[in-house]
C-alpha cells in the first residue's frame, strides 16, 4: 500500500475552507464534535512533542508510549475523516502508522507526507479559531 500524499499546504487550506463553509450550515452537535477533534489534534501534537523531547534527553524509546501515540493519531484520523476533514485525517493516519513502527518510514517519505507536528497543530488552531 502506498502511503504518499501530494497535498500541498495551499490545497489543505482550500479544503479546510470548504469544510468550514459546510460546518457553518451544520448542526450544533457537529460543530462541537469538530471542535473536539481539532483540539485533540493539538493535544496529540503536544503529547508527541513531549515524548520526542524525552527521547532526545534520555536516548531511550518507549514502545508503550509509541503504541499509545499510534492509537491516538489513528483514532484522530478516523474522527476527522468522519467529519469531512479528509486531508488532515490522512496526515493523522500516516502519523498513527508511523508511530506503530517508525523504522518503516524514511526521512524523504516523512517530509513528503508533510506530517510535521508544528504544521498540524497550527492548522488545527487556525481551523478551531474559525469555528467560533
Amino acid at each position: 500500500m502506498e502511503l504518499t500524499t501530494d497535498v500541498s499546504l495551499w490545497a489543505l487550506i482550500r479544503h479546510a475552507g470548504g469544510w468550514l463553509s459546510n460546518l457553518r450550515r451544520a448542526g450544533q452537535a457537529r460543530v462541537v464534535e469538530s471542535r473536539r477533534a481539532l483540539r485533540d489534534v493539538i493535544v496529540a501534537a503536544r503529547r508527541t512533542r513531549t515524548y520526542l523531547r524525552s527521547v532526545d534527553e534520555t536516548g531511550r524509546t518507549d514502545h508503550g508510549e509509541e503504541a499509545e501515540l499510534s492509537a491516538l493519531w489513528s483514532e484522530l484520523g478516523f474522527a476527522l475523516q468522519d467529519l469531512g476533514l479528509s486531508k488532515l485525517a490522512k496526515r493523522c493516519d500516516i502519523t498513527g502508522r508511523y508511530w506503530s513502527d517508525p523504522r518503516t518510514f524514511d526521512d524523504a517519505f516523512i517530509e513528503k507526507a508533510d506530517i510535521g507536528l508544528e504544521r498540524m497543530e497550527r492548522l488545527a488552531l487556525e481551523l478551531l479559531a474559525r469555528t467560533t
